[in-house]
């Protein structure tokens, strides 16, 4: 029978939780670089032995850290990055010579097709690609050298590149959302950049209608249908059909328009999931009731999902990265809180169960499906 590995990312280590395809008994392993912030760990969907994870700590900096046999071991890798040509060591460090440097790695993105290959979303915002398994590493500087740059700025958790997306029908296009500057693609393998924006409006900025500058928290695709994108913005849950060429509003009846994740079905490509919260400074559920909720219509009809969660006194938030769907059938859905509850829905959301309780808060959870 095939099984899931759930990898969870929290504020003091990793966490791996291991199930049949039932999901209904766990395995909880951890914690892995117990006292790090983990802000993400995720597997690579060519191998499933390979594990690739982002443990920082102020006193150290940031690591990159890899696993071959599904998480029992782990290699420090990464220490050598590549800016602009030049290539600098240690440059995950504070302290360093380089005119330019980053604080954190925020997402790692495996390639689809090569374990060898990922790719590291960072603060401040860059992106950069390894293809010998994490050793080294190139950025792409038309990204971060864009003619957009000097009108980026930081959202409440920093200037942080935390979405990359890789378009299954073709290698060379990459979607990426950086906080506060908007969403980008590549279609020539990262030479060039061009914002994706229009159709985004932000009261808070000085032009709501603004090239850049808006603070999109999430960007979720079906790999079968690449043009075709959901945002979870900073107020707005959005909908592109265009490859992020327009975007359109489909918050219909949701009780609040502001949350962090989102996330779409695995086999049912219309069916996308979200996580509202109160507000930009209310960041807990509203009327303190956990609520997943559903469209099963790409947006504009929703539908909250409650059975087996907290309907009073919650006061948890759940984080952009942490929310996912396995590859099983039924589709299983998965979220992690900050009050350290991580939750399962073998049943495409329709009822759900805690896997664990009490971890430190949690950042980020991605699942491998394993055969």
């Amino acid at each position: 029978m095939s099984g899931v590995r759930v990898l969870v990312g929290t504020r003091k280590g990793a966490f791996i939780l291991t199930a049949d395809g039932k999901r209904d008994r766990w395995q909880v392993t951890g914690p892995l670089f117990g006292g790090w912030e983990v802000y993400h760990i995720k597997g690579s969907p060519a191998d499933p032995n390979r594990i690739y994870a982002a443990p920082s700590l102020s006193w150290f900096g940031q690591q990159i850290q890899r696993s071959d046999d599904g998480g029992e071991t782990w290699e420090p890798v990464g220490n050598e990055f590549v800016y602009d040509g030049e290539t600098g060591t240690h440059q995950w460090y504070d302290g360093t010579q380089h005119p330019w440097e980053f604080s954190r790695v925020w997402h790692l993105e495996p390639s689809l097709t090569d374990p060898d290959t990922v790719y590291a979303g960072v603060e401040d915002a860059a992106l950069f690609r390894s293809t010998d398994g994490g050793r080294t590493w190139q950025e792409f500087p038309g990204l971060r050298c864009h003619d957009t740059g000097h009108l980026w700025q930081p959202g409440a958790g920093g200037l942080c590149l935390h979405t990359i997306l890789l378009d299954p029908s073709n290698p060379e296009r990459i979607l990426v959302a950086i906080s506060s500057a908007g969403a980008f693609r590549t279609d020539d393998g990262g030479g060039t950049w061009k914002p994706i924006n229009r159709g985004l409006r932000s009261d808070y900025i000085p032009d709501p209608d603004a090239e850049v500058g808006h603070c999109v928290h999430r960007i979720a695709m079906h790999p079968s249908r690449p043009n075709v994108l959901f945002m979870q913005k900073h107020w707005d849950v959005m909908r592109s059909d265009d490859a992020g060429e327009s975007w359109h509003e489909v918050s219909g009846n949701l009780p609040s328009d502001f949350g962090f994740p989102i996330e779409v079905h695995a086999h049912e490509p219309e069916t996308i999931y979200v996580v509202p919260i109160t507000s930009d400074h209310q960041h807990y559920p509203p009327e303190g009731k956990l609520r997943v909720y559903r469209s099963r219509t790409g947006g504009h009809e929703w539908e909250p999902l409650t059975k087996g969660l907290p309907q009073q006194n919650c006061y948890v938030n759940v984080l952009r990265d942490a929310m996912a769907v396995d590859q099983l059938d039924p589709c299983g859905v998965y979220f992690g809180t900050t009050g350290g509850q991580v939750y399962v829905s073998a049943d495409s959301g329709d009822t759900w169960m805690p896997i664990v309780e009490n971890l430190p808060a949690v950042v980020s959870v991605e699942v491998q499906t394993l055969p």
